[in-house]
């Protein structure tokens, strides 16, 4: 399989994988995406009367806070692969009142976009997660205005832990089950093709760097993770990136892999019966180098 193909393929399982996701995403009960997403426009500081774009939109974690930030005079562009997911995002920005957004089904890896209409870019657990990061970095530093910013999250990635979840779950998911998945998919193969850049804030510094930023700032710093019960953690996770695994694991697999992670986050139960555990997460911001 050439890389173009194995690229295509890729996007093609994600986009359906998230388009089969879009009702329920982010929608049962469990904090992660929503305070992950406000904490980096937090950190990337939108002002008023600002263009911002959301690159892997979802549901507007990170879009909706955003726009209401920028004000009527500013405006909101969140752009996502998955046309479920912007289906959805347009409906949450209307249920919320929010008129300043607009949302556009599009491949964040290679925006169709006008040079310099931005100030703002933003990716919350999104822009990492493309084929060719970095390349796509470049084409960011393009759309920005001078002296416009760029502001996104990553996991705090590691060769020893499973690269889409918290280092809790390495111990409960068996590496015998990654036989299950593409082998390109494997831990050690995503690491060494997508994230190793990710891992050494010196690496990642040099990218931004090499795609046409500066003034890079790395912050690491947990975001709580919160859900009514392992059960319900398990469900919310086959709406999210977990979803892959879960379809490419035999009913039996699946079934135990199931018992033993409720298992788990149920004893982390606290006195109100929610599930609470520390996802790390890193905060990345930077400005365009003109």
């Amino acid at each position: 399989m050439t890389t173009e193909t194995a690229t295509a393929t890729y996007k093609t399982k994600v986009t359906a994988a998230f388009n089969g996701a879009a009702a329920t995403y982010d929608r049962l009960d469990v904090e992660f995406f929503t305070p992950m997403g406000s904490r980096l426009v937090e950190r990337a500081r939108p002002r008023p009367g600002e263009r911002v774009l959301d690159v892997g939109c979802g549901l507007g974690a990170t879009l909706l806070p955003a726009a209401r930030l920028i004000g009527d005079e500013g405006s909101a562009l969140g752009i996502d692969i998955a046309a479920a997911m912007i289906e959805e995002a347009g409906k949450e920005a209307e249920r919320q009142g929010i008129t300043n957004v607009e949302v556009r089904v599009m491949d964040g890896e290679y925006p169709d976009l006008p040079a310099r209409c931005f100030d703002l870019v933003l990716g919350s657990y999104s822009v990492i997660f493309l084929p060719d990061a970095r390349a796509a970095l470049a084409r960011y530093a393009d759309l920005l205005a001078d002296g416009g910013r760029i502001g996104f999250t990553s996991p705090v990635f590691t060769k020893d832990t499973f690269p889409f979840l918290p280092p809790l779950f390495t111990d409960l998911i068996p590496m015998s089950l990654l036989e299950h998945l593409p082998e390109a998919w494997h831990p050690e193969n995503l690491h060494r093709q997508l994230h190793s850049w990710l891992e050494d804030p010196a690496d990642l510094t040099a990218a931004l760097e090499k795609a046409g930023f500066t003034d890079v700032e790395i912050h690491d710093e947990p975001v709580v993770q919160t859900a009514p019960s392992g059960e319900a953690w398990v469900t919310w996770s086959h709406t999210q990136g977990m979803r892959l695994l879960w379809q490419h694991l035999p009913e039996a697999e699946a079934a135990a892999l199931r018992e033993r992670i409720i298992t788990a986050l149920d004893a982390l139960r606290g006195e109100d019966g929610r599930v609470r555990f520390e996802v790390p997460v890193r905060y990345v911001t930077a400005r365009v180098a003109r």
